[in-house]
């Protein structure tokens, strides 16, 4: 038996009833939600309005809450072309915190919160950790990072609004997490599966197994995993595996989660409204057939997102679950419709790669990213073609820009990656599109 399902359901947390609300009651108040959103959001941002108007709409016409299929998407670029504020449906006196996650262009996705705002995040994360088994008492060893990016201050506030004691570690440090793990008797941890293994075989190195270990939950996201992933995380360390789902410009993680019976992510549907569309057409798709997540907040104040689109590829799955929620589902993500891709919980677009490299003499425009796994840690390597004068020198040219292009790409992508200057024509050609990303990544986990 593992040792998470040794707690009792959850399904009686006080927190949780609005996971089990009726249906016919659920979407009353989805729909009540999103017309004053609807309301907030064409009043106060000039890019959603006319937007609005260009469809010949007005909130007016949100009759139903089928007729959201009629409002116009919000897409990654609506943010970057409106960077920093220009989304903002409140003045910044009203806003409490920002966060911000990477760009395709190097400047970030700028993310407001209000008070109310904050306190919908911490609701939702409550949610999801009690979805997961937790509950006040457990202690959580937070290993998402703090700062900017939303994952660490957002498991944070939520774990203690639970109750929890937290323990807010951030990243990296393997040495000492694998200390505290042991030594503060750690009930749970939030960090990427694919360094939770990295710290379970360190600390098995050490003489350390993490099944004699009190620890019971991981809470793991930020990137893509497999079932394979989990069955091996389960069965090497002893505890209960779960898959959060977030993104910074809906809220931050709390988005979605899995139950205990393991079966999709429940979406918090009272505060993020789920649609499934054609990635091509973008018409919307019934529950249970494969197409683009797209999400509406219901409740956001700051910055409301009104059908973003996500470009994760999912299904949304209406049948009951044995868990009792009444809230929808979305199968596990493993891919996406665009060319984005993470690394280590960062996100990535080959965009970005390019800027970096192209803004160093001496290299040519044929380059070609690697992406491999060595001890469940993902690494990230950019070969790039140089010029034949750069490549002659082996010692005094290469070394100096490759220590430029190191340099560069760290500032842009935010992580340490790996370079390797290769001599022209070694990078093979396409007659069509590009192959920017080779993913040697073992995707069976």
């Amino acid at each position: 038996m593992h040792k998470g399902q040794e707690t009792t359901t959850d399904k009686f947390h006080p927190a949780s009833a609005p996971d089990f609300l009726p249906r016919p009651q659920l979407r009353d108040l989805q729909y009540t939600r999103l017309r004053g959103m609807v309301e907030h959001a064409y009043r106060n941002v000039a890019h959603f309005r006319e937007r609005m108007r260009g469809l010949g709409l007005t909130p007016a016409d949100l009759r139903s809450l089928p007729d959201l299929t009629h409002l116009p998407f919000t897409v990654k670029t609506d943010l970057r072309d409106n960077y920093p504020y220009g989304l903002f449906a409140v003045p910044l006196d009203k806003v409490v915190r920002l966060h911000a996650s990477s760009g395709t262009t190097g400047k970030p996705i700028v993310v407001p919160y209000t008070r109310a705002d904050i306190k919908v995040w911490s609701e939702v994360m409550v949610r999801t950790f009690a979805a997961c088994g937790l509950h006040a008492g457990d202690v959580v060893q937070n290993a998402y990072g703090y700062g900017l990016f939303t994952g660490g201050l957002g498991a944070h506030y939520g774990a203690e609004a639970l109750g929890a004691t937290v323990i807010p570690i951030s990243g990296g440090n393997t040495e000492r997490q694998i200390m505290v793990l042991k030594d503060f008797n750690t009930t749970a941890i939030c960090c990427t599966p694919s360094y939770f293994l990295h710290l379970s075989e360190r600390a098995l190195e050490q003489g350390i197994d993490f099944r004699q270990l009190p620890l019971r939950v991981g809470v793991f996201g930020a990137e893509p995993w497999t079932e394979a992933m989990r069955r091996r995380i389960e069965e090497e360390t002893g505890i209960r595996a779960y898959d959060i789902y977030g993104l910074s410009e809906i809220i931050g993680p709390g988005v979605g989660i899995e139950c205990t019976a393991h079966d999709g992510l429940h979406i918090f549907e009272d505060h993020f409204y789920p649609e499934i569309v054609d990635p091509q057409t973008g018409q919307p798709l019934p529950d249970g057939q494969e197409g683009e997540l797209v999400l509406t907040t219901l409740s956001k104040q700051a910055m409301p997102m009104i059908r973003y689109r996500t470009r994760d590829i999912t299904t949304l799955m209406a049948e009951p679950c044995s868990c009792g929620r009444t809230i929808r589902r979305i199968r596990r993500i493993s891919r996406r419709s665009d060319d984005m891709f993470i690394i280590r919980g960062v996100n990535i677009y080959p965009s970005q790669v390019e800027t970096a490299l192209l803004n160093a003499e001496g290299t040519l425009p044929h380059y070609q990213i690697v992406l491999t796994r060595e001890k469940d840690l993902d690494r990230m390597e950019v070969q790039v073609e140089v010029t034949p004068e750069v490549f002659s020198d082996r010692i005094g040219a290469l070394e100096k820009l490759n220590t430029k292009l190191l340099k560069s790409l760290e500032q842009v992508l935010n992580i340490r990656v790996d370079v390797r200057l290769v001599a022209p024509r070694t990078i093979q050609r396409s007659e069509g599109k590009a192959k920017r990303v080779l993913d040697q990544r073992q995707t069976a986990g």
